[in-house]
């Protein structure tokens, strides 16, 4: 398995505590988002990042509050805007570890149209979706994931449409490592977010999680857990229609890494095309106006 080297700064990086910005979060009590904060910040400790070679970047909602509680360079951004703006600020400074933030209703809906292209494209970046099928900021109106038949403020007589399969799209888009946690397995999500990060090329990490406020049943802790497993020991994760296939399950609900491959990233492409560029003599305006003719 290919990985990014670590840190050059390597031994310096900051504790747990200090790996908070000293901002309380203010989600709501019984909110999964604190599970997802905590192994967040475990993993970047077991990293040995230091937060001065860390970006977090958010788009508009619940989840896209988290920036703000961990000390590193944020960007909270606008809505449905998250991984354009991660893939600039990767771009401009490939030396900075890019994690990007967003729930299923700003990264899916809005945001939705982002996704595929990052994916194809294989940009060297770690994005986290956590995934409560609802809108919860704005108190509780169907997202994209929200399950067939649910009553909502904006569904009083239930969905009508069937809802997206977060992973199963980013696998089908292409991205190079897929994962899917619950954010109540704090430890199993601490270590999908290390492989994550740790993995050279888009890494996508569905993150299962109950909003305690508008939906606490399609998304419910103990249903998801009595459906859940973890990801077969033997499964072949090379295989992006086996990873398919247990990502689309409607039976059980798998846990774990779905899909990992090695291609090269839209960095190492950028690189190429300069270097052909540069070996080729400087070009004149006639030059520049014959090809374009």
């Amino acid at each position: 398995m290919e990985e990014r080297d670590r840190p050059a700064s390597a031994g310096t990086a900051d504790s747990f505590c200090e790996y908070l910005s000293g901002v309380c979060p203010v989600w709501c009590p019984g909110c999964g988002y604190y599970g997802i904060l905590s192994a967040l910040v475990e993993a970047l400790c077991a990293l040995d990042i230091p937060s001065k070679e860390l970006a977090l970047v958010s788009g508009i909602g619940c989840a896209s509050r988290l920036p703000y509680f961990v000390k590193a360079y944020g960007f909270h951004g606008i809505h449905g805007r998250t991984l354009p703006i991660a893939q600039g600020v990767k771009l401009a400074n490939p030396n900075l570890t890019v994690v990007a933030v967003a729930g299923d209703g700003d990264g899916l809906a809005i945001g939705g149209g982002h996704l595929p292209h990052l994916a194809r494209n294989n940009l060297d970046l770690t994005y986290l979706l956590f995934n409560n099928a609802i809108y919860g900021m704005t108190k509780g109106q169907i997202s994209p994931t929200t399950a067939l038949s649910s009553v909502t403020k904006t569904s009083p007589f239930g969905l009508p449409g069937e809802p997206i399969n977060p992973a199963a799209l980013a696998i089908v888009h292409g991205a190079t490592f897929v994962a899917r946690g619950f954010s109540v397995k704090k430890e199993h999500l601490k270590d999908l977010v290390i492989q994550g990060i740790r993995h050279r090329g888009f890494s996508f990490i569905e993150i299962l999680t109950s909003c305690s406020s508008f939906n606490t049943t399609d998304m419910n802790v103990a249903r998801i857990i009595k459906d859940s497993e973890p990801v077969p020991e033997d499964h072949n994760l090379e295989d992006p229609m086996e990873a398919l296939r247990l990502a689309s399950d409607e039976k059980r609900i798998y846990l774990g890494v779905l899909r990992r491959s090695q291609r090269p990233t839209l960095e190492d492409n950028f690189q190429e095309i300069e270097r052909k560029s540069r070996a080729k003599k400087a070009a004149t305006v006639e030059d520049l106006w014959s090809d374009f003719l």
